[in-house]
């Protein structure tokens, strides 16, 4: 699913009472920036019965170069990480074994 996608899911939702496809747009772009900020600002955003958004640290390591074989340094870097909460989960798994 893309953003064009989720956006329609977002217009078609009943309680979101959005009148206009622009304006389901702007609140996914409005809830989407403010996670990037929660995220750069705190280090973590959660969302309960959603996920938690958070920073993670990868180490430096060794690598190859997957075109030449050659190894490489690979530099030590952060990410965001995304954890999904217990409720989105159950909901997920509900009726597999």
């Amino acid at each position: 699913m893309n953003k064009a996608e989720l956006v329609d899911l977002i217009l078609k939702n009943k309680k979101a009472g959005f009148e206009s496809k622009a304006a389901a747009e702007r609140a996914f772009d409005a809830v989407v920036d403010a996670v990037r900020e929660g995220v750069q600002r705190d280090g973590k955003v959660q969302i309960i019965g959603f996920g938690t958004f958070n920073v993670r640290s990868r180490s430096a390591r060794n690598g190859r170069n997957p075109q030449t074989g050659q190894a490489m340094k690979i530099k030590a870097y952060k990410t965001v990480g995304f954890k999904v909460g217990k409720d989105f989960k159950d909901k997920i798994n509900k009726g597999k074994k």
